[in-house]
């Protein structure tokens, strides 16, 4: 397979480890709000109704019937019908909130008018500031003159299905469900999202893509400026703007840094000592190797270990 062919989304998704869980239906009577505290991530999907949603210190998005908003940061956000009804704290990990039988939220007046399929799912990878900076707090997926998109409305009647009918193996539908919701929707993002930076602005640009699927297909390859520009067809200088433009930093800054994500991934599962993961990072001493792993994660390579905490 050649490198321009190598699916950069899918392996920096694994590396994070996404992993969805729990989907629940909100069905709210005005007036209503809620306000989700900072910790997983959360996707909401309009089936009736609309609401405004707004992430922590950003501005409010109206979502309609048929849209999708993700929030991937997990920094905490509130959804209410208006943006003066009153808000009110949740706890949505806490089962007190849902109807015994089926995960239905209910909220606000007694006359139901709106609702919602909502959801949230963690990244179980080491912490990858890199990564995650590409992303904006809210990702807004509209519905179009036909509708909400077949794949949305499709994978939403699927997680209702399996949330409110539970058999066996529902709670692993559910999770994989959720994993394809939200990587098909940082897909549709990716490729409408004009001004864009990080990795995913550099997908969207044809050659740099190139670029970056030959670094992710091989990123221990003693790569030098010169032979990324031969992998992008352009001259030296060119490339090197032209991929600090697209995704905000140097080429080999960027390589670096993913080298260090794969050495830490690696070092964390217990499959390689620190010493052959400076090697393969391209550092000529551990000590090197060491300074540069703790100033991008915080904590020394032999901690990796340790670090099991969700992003």
């Amino acid at each position: 397979m050649s490198a321009a062919r190598v699916d950069v989304l899918s392996q920096v998704l694994t590396l994070i480890r996404l992993r969805g869980d729990l989907v629940y239906t909100m069905r709210m009577g005005p007036p209503w709000g809620l306000r989700f505290q900072p910790g997983p991530a959360h996707f909401h999907f309009v089936e009736a109704g609309g609401a405004w949603v707004t992430p922590a210190g950003q501005p409010p998005t109206w979502i309609d019937e048929g849209d999708l908003v993700l929030l991937p940061l997990g920094k905490g956000h509130t959804i209410a019908d208006a943006t003066d009804s009153p808000i009110e704290d949740i706890d949505i990990v806490a089962p007190d909130h849902f109807d015994r039988d089926q995960l239905v939220l209910r909220h606000g007046g007694e006359e139901p008018k709106g609702q919602i399929v909502s959801g949230f799912f963690s990244f179980e990878g080491s912490p990858l500031p890199a990564v995650m900076s590409a992303l904006p707090a809210l990702i807004h997926i509209p519905r179009g003159d036909a509708g909400a998109p077949g794949w949305l409305a499709a994978i939403s009647h699927f997680l209702v299905d399996e949330a409110q009918q539970p058999d066996p193996g529902s709670s692993l539908m559910i999770s994989r469900l959720i994993d394809l919701l939200v990587i098909r929707t940082l897909r549709s993002w990716a490729a409408s999202e004009a001004n864009r930076m990080g990795w995913l602005g550099g997908l969207g640009e044809e050659r740099i893509g190139r670029v970056l699927a030959a670094m992710h297909a091989d990123p221990f390859k003693r790569w030098t400026v010169e032979t990324l520009a031969g992998v992008a067809s352009m001259s030296r200088s060119i490339f090197a703007e032209r991929f600090t433009a697209a995704v905000g930093e140097p080429p080999l800054r960027y390589l670096s840094r993913w080298r260090l994500t794969i050495a830490a991934d690696m070092l964390r599962s217990g499959g390689m000592k620190v010493t052959e993961a400076a090697y393969k990072a391209g550092y000529s001493s551990d000590a090197a190797f060491s300074r540069a792993f703790k100033s991008h994660f915080g904590y020394a390579p032999s901690e990796a270990g340790n670090q099991q905490v969700p992003i």
